[in-house]
């Protein structure tokens, strides 16, 4: 049974996990990275509008979104974004293309919320203006980090 020709060497039991576990940490990493930057940005672009007078007031209660909340909710639907992304690179074909349509087309319906807020038109601009703030920024990083982890 003890032979000396035993090197002590085990097979790897899954010799493209590593390299699969790879891609996805490395997706995620940047998805996170490009989060982050999403909402630095959308809190600072909305601090600049508000600093130049919009005021943020939604529904006719007269309610204002606080600054935090740009963070927050960039954040969140930043986070829904690289779960799509890695999603994709685990089962399409495709995912970078697959990831911008699919991306684009939430974008384009997150846009429909601002315009039912009751909000005055200032604020409304802004709202819409801040929408495409992360997503000008997460769409493109995470698309190109699919494109360059397929080819």
């Amino acid at each position: 049974m003890n032979s000396m020709e035993d090197t002590g060497a085990v097979a790897d039991p899954a010799p493209g996990r590593t390299n699969h576990t790879h891609r996805l940490r490395r997706l995620v990493g940047t998805g996170c990275i490009a989060t982050l930057a999403s909402m630095a940005a959308t809190t600072l672009t909305a601090a600049l509008a508000q600093a130049v007078g919009v005021d943020f007031a939604v529904f006719d209660r007269g309610e204002t979104i606080p600054l935090s909340a740009f963070a927050v909710v960039s954040g969140c639907f930043s986070a829904v974004g690289i779960v799509i992304a890695v999603a994709l690179l685990r089962w399409s074909a495709r995912p970078a293309k697959r990831f911008m349509w699919t991306a684009v087309s939430l974008t384009a319906i997150s846009l429909v919320p601002p315009l039912l807020f009751g909000a005055d038109t200032v604020t409304t601009t802004a709202l819409l203006g801040l929408h495409l703030v992360p997503a000008t920024v997460v769409i493109p990083t995470l698309t190109r980090s699919l494109h360059t982890q397929t080819h």
